[in-house]
């Protein structure tokens, strides 16, 4: 099969809304030499400390390194993290509308790492508040019609109660909505452009399988459930598979070193988004999103795949 090959003009134009829950990832580097006399744990002396934008952040800024025009809509709190992360969003060329909610903190994910080697990952998070998320939906109203396409960034921390309704106005408003899921109810969901789980995911809402055939027969009786127009599985070192009425496409993995898989979700649903919003086919945004995976794996943390990094991968094969 031929897949279009992007180009830069077709990307610049496309503009994507990304909706969901945001977390600030903070690393801290540093190295081990000894164990600890107070508990038989290492003892880290921290040299550096780096921040990157997670989940629907982290969507955002991909869709933003392959060159298209992104935007965040999100809950944060009045505090340093949610500066830090607005201040990463400009600096990536993101626009960011960050309801800030007092008394709310920022999603915070602390990662101590030495040697290459993650010690430990502490979480600090809240549930956003019933007003805030009234806030978001106004917001998310008067934005949607200024968007080619919505991301629906679904990481379970709150911000999308209101999903069904946000569908709901992006398929009236006629835009593609696509989803990167969450728990084990899909209903919620109903009427997707569409659905990207990984196969923990999907094993979860639909039980386990024996083999690709039940696989398939599984994920298409949930894509016709949820009338979707596709169901696009990431399968790991396995590649992604994408599920429509009547037709299955699968794409063998292109990473050629794993080093660190946080993030690829992010990153195929970024490029998924951004190629339908630039007039993208789903199985040639399937083979642009499956390029950029291979992209972001090889790197540590969530990072991103840039639209030249993007034409090398796949002029490489």
């Amino acid at each position: 099969m031929v897949y279009r090959i992007p180009e830069r003009q077709d990307f610049s134009p496309a503009r994507v809304l990304v909706v969901g829950d945001v977390m600030l990832d903070r690393y801290w580097f540093g190295d081990v030499s000894r164990i600890s006399p107070e508990a038989p744990v290492p003892v880290a002396r921290i040299t550096k400390t780096e921040h990157r934008a997670g989940g629907a952040a982290n969507v955002a800024r991909n869709i933003a390194a392959l060159g298209g025009q992104a935007a965040l809509l999100a809950v944060c709190g009045e505090d340093d993290a949610a500066d830090t992360l607005e201040g990463l969003m400009r600096d990536n060329g993101v626009a960011p509308h960050l309801e800030r909610c007092p008394g709310f903190e920022t999603t915070l994910k602390l990662r101590v790492l030495a040697r290459q080697q993650q010690l430990i990952r502490l979480d600090f998070e809240q549930r956003p508040s019933a007003g805030s998320l009234k806030n978001v939906l106004r917001r998310y109203r008067e934005l949607l019609p200024d968007y080619d396409a919505v991301i629906l960034s679904d990481y379970g921390k709150g911000v999308l109660a209101e999903v069904a309704q946000m569908l709901a106005e992006a398929r009236t408003a006629g835009k593609p909505v696509l989803i990167d899921p969450k728990g084990s109810d899909y209903r919620k969901y109903h009427g997707a452009t569409l659905i990207t789980p990984n196969r923990a995911e999907l094993r979860e809402v639909s039980g386990n399988w024996q083999d690709e055939e039940e696989l398939g027969f599984k994920a298409q009786n949930l894509r016709q459930q949820l009338d979707l127009q596709a169901l696009l599985l990431t399968r790991s070192e396995e590649g992604m598979s994408l599920y429509r009425a009547g037709q299955t496409d699968h794409q063998p993995t292109r990473a050629q070193e794993v080093y660190d898989v946080s993030g690829a979700g992010d990153t195929v649903i970024a490029a998924m988004g951004l190629c339908l919003a630039a007039g993208y086919t789903l199985t040639d945004a399937m083979h642009a999103a499956n390029a950029a995976a291979g992209v972001v794996v090889a790197k540590l943390g969530t990072a991103v795949c840039s639209f030249d990094e993007l034409r090398a991968a796949l002029a490489a094969g």
